[in-house]
């Protein structure tokens, strides 16, 4: 019965470990984001905006980037919830962006990536 008892506790451990945000996964996600997008010290603009302190942040709001009327008019604040609704489909979700991606379809990896921006503060630094 013991033996039973801590199998069914380590395999819960197991699975809610795997649904967990991880911030090294999403590091190594964020390398689909890279060409277009920084973070981090130093963060500057690309082709993208640098995503420092995006989560909180007003959508179109970040100095210097050239946003879509769209984009600058969704009234989005970015949440966990608005960034993972939008990475999963950014044309879907704001009609007229000009973010060219397909966008994350993997439930882990938008959280592990989401996990991983959270870590920013709007300076770049990591909290």
């Amino acid at each position: 019965m013991k033996l039973t008892a801590s199998i069914f506790a380590l395999s819960f451990i197991g699975i809610t470990s795997a649904h967990a945000q991880d911030v090294d996964a999403g590091r190594r996600v964020f390398n689909k984001c890279i060409a277009c997008h920084s973070v981090g010290p130093g963060a500057k603009n690309k082709i993208g905006p640098e995503l420092n302190g995006l989560i909180g942040r007003r959508a179109g709001s970040v100095p210097g980037f050239s946003y879509s009327d769209a984009n600058k008019q969704s009234g989005i604040t970015w949440t966990e919830d608005e960034f993972a609704k939008y990475i999963r489909d950014p044309q879907g979700t704001v009609k007229g962006t000009k973010m060219a991606f397909a966008g994350l379809k993997n439930d882990q990896e938008i959280k592990d990536v989401t996990a991983f921006l959270k870590s920013f503060d709007k300076d770049g630094n990591q909290k």
